[in-house]
This record gives structure tokens, sequence and C-alpha cells, in this order.
């Protein structure tokens, strides 16, 4: 995935916290002696010590959005809707990439989600409406879908981009809720990061690995069908929720909020050290050409390709979703105190040579070499996106750096969009060159052509590696001006962890963990212990 956050009046935060306070178990802290000092849970003693610090609903609310919505529905999805667009709707490789790009379009108004759940409470509250309208748009969605067997492809693309809008604002309002569990249990923060984390990353690789069985037993339809669960486990989540009943909630004050933060905002994108890095962000994202579909396409093809059948490709996928995350675990432990001009440079550049291995493949040199085609396209997944992931890596922590005080949720948000724009951009553009090259559902002849103007379009972005700051992350970046401002009190304080879920970007990368967010809102920081695990500091 809107400037500064919208505030209510400071008394009904204020009274909101208290009454969230109060209701809180004793400590955190007491619990973990009780447990001992140092006394490592089993995993189902530590799922039930958060249920009982956090309370239950918010475990389910976690599971039922990161693990079964994002994680599970989310391979599932990935795998059936490409099998829909070329089996169902038999459109072009071409077109099938331009409607997975604009199916994203939800996740780049991620901001406009986050600031309704913050500011326009239903009813007296703030997420579980959301949760609800969520669930409801997800199940509808899903099964007009897979009910409707000559639905229109332009009917089929509004339903698909429904389903995104679904888990898009799920996503936004249960990060809402860790923003403010981390507040109130500062203790526990780390836990939930792990625990989003955990049910993200298990949920997609369960995902992807039965989403080809599925395609193959029930179709693509039936598989998208499915999805229904995910959604109607998001529904349940949202009604047990358990959540402060804020009546009387002043709307009029919350539209001046949001005309002062825009103003903060124009400002911010105005200075030289925020809009530069924007503009290589953008850039960069827009010239890795997406040729996936046309890939898809070769893969599963029976006579010009190579004849993949379902359950392989959602291995492959499978395969894919580790290897990115093999990629945090490099930056993390190795990458992550280097410059940004000097790590954006060697992951550029590996993303081209990486390219490569497709060209390998599509040209069959790897029979030549000895190597079948089933284990060269699982390392050419695994490979590519690694080094996605390492690319990526750097300008998330380069977005947290670049928000300015006040606003730092709303902002970072807004770069992400503009992130998201330029990966759509490069969606597009990927499927006008294969328009272009003729690549069509059965016709694969300048496939190579095709990725080596891939592979040389993601070496341009390194002309522009000027704009980008020579400093690590560790550095200051914006002028003290945005980052000095003064405390409006504690009650604008509390305003302000409203917002924090739109820093917590988890939907248009779902393999994203919080911690790689940087900073997310005014008193609430990311820092790194020894271990490389990310803690949520209250700053002050």
């Amino acid at each position: 995935m809107s400037p500064q956050p919208p505030s209510g009046l400071a008394e009904d935060k204020e009274r909101e916290t208290n009454v969230l306070i109060e209701a809180a178990p004793e400590s955190p802290a007491k619990a973990a002696e009780d447990d001992g000092p140092g006394r490592q849970l089993s995993p189902a003693a530590w799922l039930r010590m958060l249920a009982r610090e956090l309370h239950w609903s918010f475990v389910l609310g976690v599971v039922a959005t990161y693990g079964v919505s994002q994680g599970l529905g989310g391979g599932i999805n990935r795998v059936a809707s490409d099998y829909y667009w070329k089996d169902v709707q038999r459109v072009q490789p071409s077109v099938a990439q331009v409607y997975q790009g604009i199916t994203s379009i939800p996740w780049m108004v991620k901001p406009l989600w986050g600031l309704l759940t913050d500011v326009l409470p239903v009813a007296g509250y703030r997420r579980r409406p959301y949760f609800i309208l969520a669930g409801f748009i997800g199940v509808i969605a899903m099964l007009i879908i897979s009910l409707h067997s000559k639905l229109h492809a332009l009917f089929a693309l509004l339903a698909l981009m429904a389903g995104s809008a679904s888990v898009a604002i799920a996503d936004v309002t249960i990060d809402a809720c860790v923003a403010e569990n981390s507040i109130l249990y500062p203790h526990l923060a780390a836990d939930m990061i792990s625990l989003n984390g955990f049910c993200s990353s298990v949920g997609g690789l369960i995902g992807f690995s039965i989403s080809g069985f599925l395609v193959h037993a029930i179709g693509a339809q039936g598989a998208l069908g499915l999805l229904t669960i995910p959604s109607a486990l998001v529904i349940l989540s949202g009604m047990v929720l358990k959540e402060v009943h804020t009546p009387n909630f002043p709307y009029g004050q919350a539209h001046k909020k949001f005309v002062e933060a825009s103003g903060k905002m124009l400002t911010t994108l105005k200075c030289p050290e925020v809009w530069r890095p924007c503009v290589y962000m953008y850039v960069s994202l827009a010239l890795s050409v997406d040729i996936q579909e046309g890939m898809f396409y070769w893969y599963t093809d029976r006579k010009a390709g190579l004849s993949f059948h379902e359950g392989f490709i959602g291995f492959m996928f499978a395969v894919g979703s580790v290897g990115s995350l093999v990629g945090v675990i490099l930056y993390q432990n190795i990458l992550k105190d280097h410059s940004f001009r000097s790590l954006l440079f060697s992951s550029q550049l590996m993303l081209s040579l990486s390219g490569m291995l497709d060209l390998i493949l599509v040209l069959r040199l790897n029979l030549k070499m000895g190597i079948p085609d089933y284990y060269f396209a699982v390392i050419d997944e695994g490979v590519s996106k690694m080094i996605n992931r390492v690319k990526w890596m750097p300008l998330l922590v380069l977005s947290s750096k670049l928000c300015p005080t006040g606003i730092e949720g709303t902002f970072y948000a807004l770069l992400m969009s503009i992130d998201n724009i330029g990966g759509l951009t490069g969606q597009w553009v990927g499927g006008l060159l294969l328009h272009l090259l003729r690549i069509t559902r059965t016709e694969f002849n300048n496939l190579w052509a095709a990725i080596m103007i891939r592979n040389v379009m993601r070496l341009l972005p390194l002309a522009l590696l000027f704009l980008v700051p020579s400093s690590d992350p560790n550095s200051t970046l914006l002028p003290s001006d945005l980052l000095n401002e003064d405390d409006d009190g504690e009650g604008d304080r509390m305003e302000n962890i409203e917002l924090t879920s739109l820093a917590v970007d988890m939907g248009s990368f779902p393999d994203k963990s919080p911690q790689e967010c940087g900073k997310n809102r005014e008193g609430l920081d990311v820092e790194q212990d020894d271990d490389g695990v990310s803690l949520l500091a209250n700053r002050g």
C-alpha cells in the first residue's frame, strides 16, 4: 500500500485507551515471570499465552487474515486465477498479464481503506464492521466467479478485483489491531510480529502447495470458489473481535485533520530528499517488466511448451515463496548495513542476470547441460524470487526513512502505493511487450526475445541510482524541519496510533513482514535485537 493521522477528539481516544488498559490482563511481564525467566514456550503454549494476554479473538483475527485469507487464500488465488484466465476465459497471455495487474489496484489505494477504518467508525466500532464488510465482499465475489459458467470477462475482472479489495481491507484492519496492541502490550510486540509472519508464511506455503492439486481436481472456478471459506472466517473474526465501543465520534474534526495532513504531505513530497528516491523507486519497478503470464502459458502448453501439470505449477510457486523467505534472511543477517546505493546496484544487476535463467530454459539449453526441465524451472523460480526480495528489502527501508514526523504511517502507505503503481506499470508494459511480439496462447517463438528485452530493461534503472542516497539505513535522510515536530499532547499521540496500520503493509506483497516497514508511527519505532528480531518500542 493520505497523510496525517486523522484525529478524533483527544478525550475520546484517551477514554478508549483507558478502557482497553483497564480491561487488559495484569501484565505481560508478570506472565513471562510466571513461565520462568528465559523459559522457551512450546508453540501450543506460546499461542495459549498470546490468547490469554491479547484475547483469543485477536489471535483468531491474525490467523484468519494473515494465515488463511492472505497466506492460504493468496497461494490458491495466484495459481487458480492464472488457470481461470487461460482455460475458462481463454484470453491471450498479454491480456491476462494486464488483467492480473488490474486486480491488484485495490492494494494501491490501501491508504483509503486505512483512513476509513480509522476515522469512520460504524455503530461505534472501528474494526468489527470492516472485517465483516471485507468478508462479505470476498464471499459474494468468489461465489459469482465459481457459480457463473459463462461470466463475461469484464464482470469476472470486477469480481476478482472485489476479492482483492476484500483481502486488502481485512489486512489494513488487522494491522490497526496489531498496532494498538503493540502500544498496550509492548512486551508482546515481538511475539505479535512473529505470529503475523508465521501465519503468513505457513499459510502461503500450504496454499501454493495444494493450489495445483485443487485446480486439477475441481477446476479453476472450483478452486476460486473455495476462497469463500477464508472470507467467511474473516466475517467470523469480525463478529467475535473484542473491541471498545466509542459512540458519538466527531467526524467534523477528522475532516479538519485530513486537510492539515494533506498540506504536510505535499510539503514533504516537494523536498528533494524525498521526491528523488521516489522517482527511482517508481522507475525501477516500472522497468522491471513482468512477462510472467507469457511464461505461465508456455509452462503449461502441451504442444509448444513444457506441459507442466497443475500440481507441479503449485509446487514451483511454493519453492518461489521459500526463495523469497531466504532473501529476507540474507538481507537481515548479511546485507542490512550496506548503503542503499551499493545494495540496489548489486541487486538490480543480479536481477537482470537471474533473468537469463528463463532464457536458458526457453532455449532448452538446460537439456544440453543435463538438467531436466522440472529441476531447472524450480531452481529458476527459487533464485528469481530470492533476488527480487533482496532488491525489495532496501526499498522498503528507504521508504520508511522518508516519512516525516506526525504522518509516518500514512506517508509510508503513500510511498507503498507509488511502488505498487510502479509494479502495475511493469505488468502492463510486459503485457504490451507480449502483444507486440505476437506471443499468444499457442505461439511462443518470440518468447526468448521478450525475455532478452526484459533483462536489458532491468539494467536501465542503474542510470538513475544517483537519485538514491549513498547513506546506509542507520542514517537520517530527511531535513531537520520535517523530523522535529512539537507534540500536541498525549491525546494527539494516541490519535496517531490509529494510523499505524498503514505502515505495517503486508498486502501487495504477501510475504513481507511488518519489521520491513522501519519506522511506523510517532512513538512506535522498529528496532532489532541481537538476534535480528524486530521489536516495536515506545519512543519517549
